[in-house]
């Protein structure tokens, strides 16, 4: 699956906002208190300051009388006196936890439901499998299965327990709405992608949670709209009758409703498609985690919550120093072609030399994110398209999301850098060691293209 830029036309009503794509970038929106009773900083788990016995990889437990299965992904720069996130994935009807850890053909970019690479090393996830390959939650037992997922870890691992999340397409959503109504008061947030209605049951489901449901209009919508209207009722939310793309329109519309309890968002994502999990702007009915825009406004709501950031993307550069970014594989330096200093100008690599033209100093953006300026034409980087491959070129700054990008420490000096908008990775074309090889975009690999030399101009 490959990036797509998501622009936003903002329309403000009475009772909602409505974030319909197309236009220009949205305004900032108030942020989402805390839930009630957490504290800020967040409550760390019995496993905090623990040597962990847990470690990545499929397990298996006893739950309910059976041996049930889940893949555990703990982020590489763990650290067992920082809480982190914990949020689980759950797969569609005839899917695997091995397909939602993994991001099936699109890798990386698309695991956990792109969670993952959207996360910089800040959370713990969980790939459970279900039984039968589905979520039938027969006389709750898929609930009980998480709430022994949940103990095992956090009387291991150092979890936020105010800080838990799930998300699940098709069956997986209507598992992740079944928890919606069951442990409202354990998870902080949910996400139902084309969930067909309560088939995982809905146990209790009168309180609060922060809710986020993402359907195609050409997909049974009026089944995501009822479980979305839960908690619109249960959050003391407005209602409206929230406004959906029209078909053909290839493109999607954001809702956050008005009037909701502090910290209890309810959130409606209609897209042009059917039943997809990773639908693109301006193509009905393809289908493309890399390329989707959903990963990075689930993203966004999960982490308007807080939490504990282990791993900030503030860490690997310091603001206002100057940079050559050496390519780990080819020891080549990225390069603004021909020294030019004219908008448009491509990025390639090039033999190292510390010119002007070599060296890039780092200006933050919002949410720990950065633009790249080139130090001899003080423009910034910027994806020319959405799509993989794409050029990378040097633009007036405009702190446009194309142009912010977020830095992940590799290690040793070597860091990766994803572009917000499209959720791709700057990377040496076809890895090549060549001389003025382009350096374009691609799905995050971790290969040795994708990752640059943090050198001191």
């Amino acid at each position: 699956m490959s990036g797509h830029r998501t622009l936003f036309r903002t329309v403000v009503t009475a009772a909602l906002l409505v974030l319909a794509v197309g236009g220009t970038p949205p305004s900032a929106g108030a942020a989402t208190a805390p839930k009630t009773g957490t504290a800020a900083a967040g409550t760390p788990s019995a496993g905090c300051g623990k040597n962990p016995t847990l470690t990545s990889g499929k397990r298996t437990i006893q739950s309910n009388g059976k041996s049930r299965d889940f893949i555990l992904k703990i982020p590489d720069t763990y650290d067992n006196s920082t809480p982190h996130r914990l949020a689980f994935g759950y797969h569609w009807l005839g899917g695997t936890a091995e397909q939602v850890a993994s991001g099936g053909s699109d890798g990386y970019a698309w695991a956990y439901y792109g969670m993952q690479s959207q996360s910089g090393n800040t959370t713990i996830f969980v790939a459970p499998q279900g039984i039968s390959n589905g979520w039938g939650n027969s006389g709750g037992e898929d609930v009980t299965f998480t709430d022994d997922m949940i103990r095992l870890i956090e009387n291991d691992l150092c979890v936020d327990t105010t800080q838990l999340f799930s998300i699940g397409f098709s069956y997986g959503g209507a598992m992740s709405y079944a928890l919606a109504c069951a442990r409202a008061t354990v998870f902080r947030a949910v996400v139902a992608i084309a969930a067909p209605g309560a088939i995982s049951g809905c146990s209790g489901g009168t309180q609060p949670i922060a809710y986020m449901g993402i359907h195609g209009v050409s997909d049974n919508i009026s089944a995501g709209r009822g479980l979305r209207d839960t908690f619109v009722r249960n959050n003391g939310c407005t209602p409206q009758n929230a406004p959906e793309p029209a078909p053909g329109s290839k493109t999607h519309y954001l809702t956050v409703y008005s009037g909701c309890r502090t910290g209890y968002p309810v959130v409606w994502a209609p897209f042009d498609g059917g039943h997809q999990q990773g639908p693109v702007d301006g193509c009905t009915g393809c289908e493309s985690g890399a390329r989707s825009w959903d990963k990075a406004e689930i993203w966004k709501f999960f982490s308007q919550f807080g939490g504990s950031d282990p791993n900030p993307p503030t860490s690997p550069v310091q603001v206002g120093v100057n940079y050559s970014l050496v390519a780990a594989h080819s020891g080549k330096s990225a390069d603004i072609n021909g020294a030019s200093t004219a908008a448009g100008a491509t990025l390639i690599q090039w033999s190292s030399h510390n010119a002007a033209n070599q060296q890039f100093d780092f200006l933050a953006s919002a949410d720990g994110y950065y633009r790249i300026r080139a130090r001899h034409s003080g423009l910034v980087l910027q994806v020319a398209s959405s799509a993989s491959g794409a050029d990378i070129t040097q633009q007036p700054d405009t702190d446009a999301t194309t142009q912010q990008w977020k830095v992940t420490d590799q290690g040793g000096g070597a860091v990766t850098l994803v572009n917000r908008a499209s959720g791709l990775a700057m990377d040496v074309w076809g890895a090549s060691t060549a001389d003025g090889a382009r350096i374009s975009q691609y799905a995050p690999s971790g290969n040795t293209n994708q990752r640059f030399q943090l050198q001191r101009a």
